[in-house]
C-alpha cells in the first residue's frame, strides 16, 4: 500500500493483487480485507471512497492482502465464513462451510416436520454449521454434534454457543457416532470428506494448503468415509428415521449403493443450485 492512499484507491490496488494471484473473486475478497485492515464499514467505502488511510490502516490492510495473495482463504484471515443466517468461527481445525452445504439443510428440512420433536446426529459437525442452521429451522429438534476431531469439536461449540444453541446441541468426540446408542435417532446428517487422495493436490491452493486433510480425504475413490459412515448411519437410526448425506459430483450412484447395502431405503438425490448433484437422502425401512 502506498503513502497518501485513499478508500478507493486501496480497493483497486489490492483488487488487481488478488486478481493477478489468481483469486476467484478478486473484488470482493479486496473490499472484505479493506473493511477488516482499515476498520470500516462497506457503507463507509461507498459513501467516503476518498476518505485517506492512516499509516496503521494502510500496514493492516497491506498484511491481510499479502496474505490472501498466498492463497490463504478469507475465512481463515479473517476468522469467519457466513453460512445460512450465522457469522461462524473458522479456523485452520476445521473445513470452511460452502454454500452448497445448505443443499444438506434444505434437505434436511423437508425430511422433519416443523414442529416435530425429532432427536438428530450431526456426524462429522466441523464448524456446526450444518447443525446449527437446523436448529434455527426447527427448534422443537435437539441435536448431537459429532466429531472425531477434539480441535473441530471446540470451534464447533464456540459458534453453537454464540448461535444460541448450547442448551440443544449436545457436542460429543466420537468416530462417525461409533459410541451412540442404537435406534435412538429421527435423522442422521452428515458431510463427510469425499475428495479422492489423488485428487487433492488438484484443489485450489485455498483447499490443499490451508484446509484440514482429515474434513477431505475420502480415500482412493472417495467413498472410505461413506464405508464407515452408512453401518453407523443404518444403526442409529429409529425405523422411519431418515437420513441425508452431502456427496461429491458424480458419486450419488455409488453412495446410493453403499446405503443400499447397509439396508437402508434411498429415496433420492437433491442437486445444489449449480445443478451438481449434492445430497443423497432416505430412510431406515420400517420392519415388521
Amino acid at each position: 500500500m502506498s503513502e497518501g492512499e485513499n478508500l478507493v484507491a486501496a480497493w483497486k490496488a489490492a483488487r488487481d493483487r488478488l486478481r493477478e494471484a489468481g483469486v476467484d473473486t478478486p473484488a470482493y475478497d479486496a473490499r472484505l480485507l479493506l473493511e477488516a485492515g482499515a476498520g470500516v464499514a462497506r457503507t463507509e467505502i461507498l459513501t467516503d471512497p476518498y476518505r485517506m488511510l492512516s499509516a496503521d490502516q494502510r500496514d493492516a490492510v497491506e498484511r491481510l492482502v499479502a496474505r490472501r495473495e498466498a492463497r490463504e482463504p478469507v475465512s481463515h484471515i479473517l476468522g469467519r465464513k457466513h453460512f445460512w443466517t450465522f457469522e461462524l468461527r473458522v479456523t485452520p481445525d476445521v473445513l470452511a462451510p460452502r454454500p452448497e452445504t445448505e443443499t444438506l439443510v434444505l434437505c434436511a428440512l423437508d425430511l422433519v416436520g416443523a414442529d416435530a420433536p425429532a432427536r438428530v446426529a450431526d456426524l462429522g459437525a466441523g464448524t456446526g454449521a450444518v447443525c446449527i442452521a437446523f436448529a434455527a429451522e426447527r427448534p422443537a429438534a435437539t441435536i448431537v454434534a459429532v466429531d472425531v476431531s477434539a480441535a473441530a469439536l471446540a470451534v464447533a461449540a464456540s459458534n453453537i454457543a454464540a448461535c444460541g444453541f448450547a442448551d440443544r446441541i449436545e457436542r460429543v468426540e466420537d468416530d462417525w457416532g461409533a459410541g451412540l446408542p442404537d435406534a435412538a435417532f429421527d435423522l442422521v446428517l452428515s458431510n463427510p470428506p469425499y475428495v479422492r487422495t489423488g485428487a487433492l493436490g488438484l484443489l485450489e491452493p485455498e483447499v490443499a494448503r490451508y484446509e484440514p486433510r482429515l474434513a477431505l480425504d475420502g480415500g482412493a475413490d472417495g467413498l472410505d468415509a461413506y464405508r464407515r459412515l452408512l453401518p453407523q448411519i443404518a444403526r442409529l437410526l429409529r425405523p422411519g428415521g431418515a437420513f441425508a448425506v452431502e456427496i461429491g459430483q458424480g458419486q450419488a450412484e455409488a453412495v446410493w449403493a453403499l446405503a443400499d447395502e447397509q439396508g437402508l431405503a434411498p429415496e433420492g438425490v437433491r442437486a445444489d443450485l449449480a445443478g451438481i448433484d449434492r445430497v443423497v437422502f432416505g430412510r431406515r425401512p420400517v420392519r415388521g
